[in-house]
């Protein structure tokens, strides 16, 4: 018998270690809230950044960190150096191959039946994701046997994270135009009337200031909302501004630039769904920005030796099988100058035409690869589905 028998074991048990930015914490809650919602299990989620958990989850700055708190059903832990042992889930996640704490796979060997235990990884459309889906890893000395567990694009994975009712809220949300004046309002935002809605989500991007001189005499006006993260600096250096802070808005000819507060993951869902453009960046943005079904730029995660370019391009070939040959190498063109890819030395500001050209044959494919998407199991039902109804399910 188990001697870590003291507390109720959890159904889900996530533990979360912030590598950097919001991507890992991100997909981490998203997640815990999601398998909260669909099961009478407990869900525990282990987070080791606190104050990056506060940014997307700002209720836990009311709550007590040291003992535990519970938000939305996920009960919500503490992950320091002093880790004690508790009762293991059913399932535990390491996600993103962080390291268990020594004494937390102690318990879990000591339990009975054993949990199942999966290393959650990163999303990737490359090729070899499907083959080493689901591969097993028996640990070196402890009785125990890790999955790896790929989110992706097709059959042969684990899917995209999707609430069950997210794209029907989306829906309600764009189905009432008034709806969406409200929700601009409420944020003193100026919707700009005919003028394209782009929401700028991004890392550092040295080459801003040529874009937005680019959009600043263009042929349409344009509305960039950007919510406070890295690039703020680089929007201010383009605007020839100091600091900018949320609330603030400048207009430059047929530019307009307003800064909004960060936000919590709701709120971010709408800001996605009330544009027309979206720049996103990382993981977790980029799986949004595809269930808001609008066309998007994804700046993805920088790795050493380029290596994130073989990533991106993976999926630029998934992305835009069918699109027509002038929309697929817009769009392709604008990505790569975008994430500073070698061949394409011209830079984002002209790639610009050809892309803006390109919005409304990319706007029809957004809604169609999101309805493609939509119509595979979701990240949620997968992990459920292998962890309690395979062979390797949790008993």
């Amino acid at each position: 018998m188990s001697m870590f028998v003291t507390a109720a074991r959890p159904r889900w048990e996530i533990f979360c270690q912030v590598v950097d930015n919001f991507g890992d914490i991100g997909v981490c809650w998203r997640l815990a809230r999601d398998l909260a919602r669909r099961d009478t299990g407990q869900v525990r989620l282990w987070v080791d950044d606190w104050g990056a958990l506060e940014r997307i989850c700002p209720a836990v700055a009311q709550l007590d960190a040291a003992t535990g708190c519970t938000v939305d059903g996920v009960v919500l832990r503490r992950w320091d150096a002093a880790f004690a042992a508790s009762t293991p889930g059913k399932v535990v996640i390491e996600a993103f191959a962080c390291e268990l704490p020594a004494a937390q796979l102690e318990a879990m060997a000591a339990q009975w039946p054993p949990p199942v235990w999966i290393n959650l990884e990163y999303l990737s459309a490359e090729d070899w994701v499907a083959g080493c889906h689901a591969m097993a890893s028996p640990h070196p000395r402890l009785p125990l046997v890790k999955h790896f567990f790929f989110p992706g694009f097709d059959e042969g994975t684990g899917g995209l994270l999707r609430e069950l009712d997210l794209l029907a809220r989306r829906d309600a949300f764009v189905a009432r135009p008034e709806g969406l004046a409200a929700w601009l309002a409420a944020r003193g935002i100026d919707g700009g009337g005919d003028a394209l809605r782009v929401s700028l989500f991004a890392y550092e991007q040295p080459e801003l200031p040529a874009l937005f001189e680019c959009w600043r005499h263009g042929a349409r006006d344009l509305l960039v909302l950007v919510p406070e993260s890295r690039v703020l600096g680089d929007v201010a250096r383009a605007l020839d501004r100091g600091a900018l802070k949320a609330g603030d808005r400048v207009e430059r000819g047929r530019l307009a630039v307003q800064v909004l507060p960060f936000t919590d993951q709701i709120g971010y869902d709408e800001l996605l769904w009330a544009c027309d453009l979206n720049f996103v960046r990382g993981e977790d943005s980029f799986v949004r920005a595809q269930w808001a079904a609008r066309p998007f730029v994804w700046q993805i995660y920088p790795q050493s030796q380029a290596a994130h370019h073989d990533k991106l391009d993976a999926f630029l070939a998934r992305y835009l099988h069918g699109v027509s040959d002038p929309a697929a190498q817009a769009l392709a063109g604008f990505w790569r100058a975008w994430n500073a890819c070698a061949h394409d030395a011209d830079g984002v500001a002209a790639a610009w035409p050809a892309f803006a050209a390109a919005l409304p044959a990319l706007s029809a494919h957004a809604q169609h690869w999101c309805t493609q998407q939509a119509a595979r199991a979701d990240l949620a039902t997968t992990l459920t589905e292998f962890c309690f109804h395979s062979p390797h399910a949790a008993r």
